[in-house]
């Protein structure tokens, strides 16, 4: 089993920057694909980036492209969420997720959550 515990969310305005991160219990976090999640006010929970246990292979979403980079520190059992040129729409609570399977685009196959933690992003 993994534990995840998501920090470093917060109140920035646009155009600005933040890191997430999601510290995982456990010594096989190595063995896990993870991923990033959100969830806006009245939406869907949405993968908005994730990566594979060897970090070969990452996934983005349309709207984070170019923005967003996801990585992963398996020695330290912690995944990163960078986050660059914040817009206001980024504005939602993020969360980390675990994937035994590394298939890391399909939603239903991340067996562990995180808490979340709260970005919000003014205009």
């Amino acid at each position: 089993q993994v534990q995840l515990v998501e920090s470093g969310g917060g109140l920035v305005q646009a155009g600005g920057s933040l890191r997430l991160s999601c510290a995982a219990s456990g010594r096989t976090f190595s063995m896990y694909a993870m991923g990033w999640f959100r969830q806006a006010p009245g939406k869907e929970r949405e993968l908005v980036a994730a990566i594979n246990w060897s970090s070969t292979n990452t996934y983005y979403a349309d709207s984070v492209k170019g923005r967003f980079t996801i990585s992963r520190e398996n020695a330290k059992n912690t995944v990163y969420l960078r986050m660059n040129s914040l817009k206001p729409e980024d504005t939602a609570v993020y969360y980390c997720a675990a994937n035994r399977l590394q298939t890391i685009v399909t939603m239903s196959h991340y067996d562990y959550w995180g808490q979340g933690t709260q970005v919000t992003v003014s205009s």
